[in-house]
């Protein structure tokens, strides 16, 4: 089978969409899922893989939206129940996208905590008081990051399981 044939391009299209996208889980600017999902789309309806790329599609499809559910909605339960505030959340948010361009990817990390524990220091005028909340706020960050690759991982599984079905 030759790169000419058009359904080894379209797979080979596919498996860099579905890479791309479980690299866009650490690389800040690249949407994760939406590219996994991607792959699985163009692999199916350019694809020669007969009928059977559409049941991997509507799987993928059900991933991908589940996992961006469950991606915003278990770390937010989370920080919630902990009682980080919104406010911190969203100070995280903007001082990372600053360290990202500051200090390129490596910024928005520091950023984030950064953010959130200045922010939780104002709040609760305590270092010591500051921490806990700061670390809930990685840790959910991380869950997220999780759940999104592992999300990734499965509709990539669902890929090569179609390919191989095919």
């Amino acid at each position: 089978m030759g790169l000419t044939e058009t359904g080894a391009v379209v797979s080979v299209v596919a498996a860099l969409a579905i890479l791309a996208g479980l690299a866009g889980v650490v690389v800040p600017g690249l949407p994760a899922l939406p590219l996994c999902w991607g792959g699985v789309l163009v692999w199916a309806l350019f694809g020669d893989a007969g009928a059977g790329r559409w049941l991997v599609l509507a799987a993928a499809t059900l991933v991908a939206v589940a996992g961006t559910v469950v991606k915003y909605a278990w770390p937010g339960r989370n920080l919630k129940r902990a009682g980080v505030p919104t406010t911190s959340l969203l100070a995280g948010a903007v001082l990372g996208l600053v360290g990202f361009f500051v200090i390129p990817v490596v910024g928005l990390v520091i950023g984030f905590v950064g953010g959130i524990f200045v922010m939780e220091r104002l709040r609760l005028g305590d270092t010591r008081l500051a921490w806990p909340a700061t670390k809930q706020a990685v840790a959910a960050a991380g869950l997220s990051m999780l759940v999104e690759f592992l999300s990734g991982m499965v509709i990539g599984a669902l890929w090569v399981a179609g390919l191989v079905m095919a």
